[in-house]
């Protein structure tokens, strides 16, 4: 493997972060504290607890996945997306940079950049209500493989898109309702049975229940059930890259 070539194009995707840092960290970060202040002020006042857990609690973690899950997709997409858009893609793919290291550097610098940006969101989420970890390893875990996850799914976003228009589609259309209603600010437990049933078909449940669960020891579907269903998400968007690299869909024309 060219460590070089990766870490090139892996410092190249940092620093451009570090140029935006009002758009990469500021805003999400700002955005997080109003949910906060609407949600656990506002509302929480109403609720005060659930399963046991102080509701301004309760959503941190829902939080920190709803930003996480866009950040992921939007770095990465932008981020292959760009040098299809300037006719740079052309450049990196006669390169002698194998398909796996162009796959490794920008989806490594998209996942880096939003585990960052979650680390960030719990540490300001500690300053408005009191946070216990029950199981840090599993959160760094799910909080990893997530980010992982929908980096890659934000690169096959980037290479699908013929638009800018396209490439926010699947974050604000999609992404962010399946997140909303995927249990970041209630437990499913508590809709009524054929509802909660429904909600099981969103992939979303599984990815908040299992990273509540590392916080508090709670969870509305069953922890490997969780982690299952995360890396599964993970083997289909690794297939669909391998896939893509090996056909040329949309990267030749």
């Amino acid at each position: 493997m060219n460590l070089r070539a990766v870490w090139a194009i892996y410092r190249m995707e940092m620093a451009r972060a570090f140029r935006t840092v009002l758009q990469s960290i500021v805003s999400p970060v700002i955005s997080t504290s109003l949910y906060f202040v609407v949600f656990g002020s506002a509302i929480g006042s109403r609720i005060t607890e659930i399963d046991g857990i102080s509701y301004g609690a309760f959503i941190v973690p829902g939080l920190i996945m709803l930003s996480l899950l866009t950040q992921s997709i939007s770095n990465a997409s932008f981020a292959i997306y760009f040098p299809k858009f300037v006719g740079s893609i052309y450049e990196l793919l006669s390169a002698p940079v194998s398909y796996l290291e162009i796959v490794i550097a920008y989806v490594g610098g998209a996942a880096t950049k939003s585990i960052i940006l979650g680390l960030i969101i719990l540490a300001t989420a500690s300053l408005f209500v009191p946070l216990t970890i029950l199981h840090p390893f599993w959160m760094l875990t799910f909080l990893v493989l997530t980010a992982v996850t929908f980096s890659l799914f934000g690169f096959i976003i980037g290479i699908w898109a013929k638009s800018f228009e396209q490439l926010q589609l699947v974050p604000l259309l999609i992404i962010t309702p399946l997140t909303f209603l995927g249990g970041s600010f209630y437990s499913i437990n508590m809709l009524p049975g054929i509802w909660r049933t429904v909600t099981l078909f969103n992939p979303v449940v599984y990815l908040i229940s299992g990273f509540r669960w590392s916080f508090y020891g709670k969870s509305d579907v069953s922890v490997g059930v969780s982690l299952g269903m995360t890396v599964v998400f993970l083997l289909v968007c690794i297939t669909i890259v391998a896939w893509i690299f090996r056909t040329g869909y949309r990267l030749r024309n």
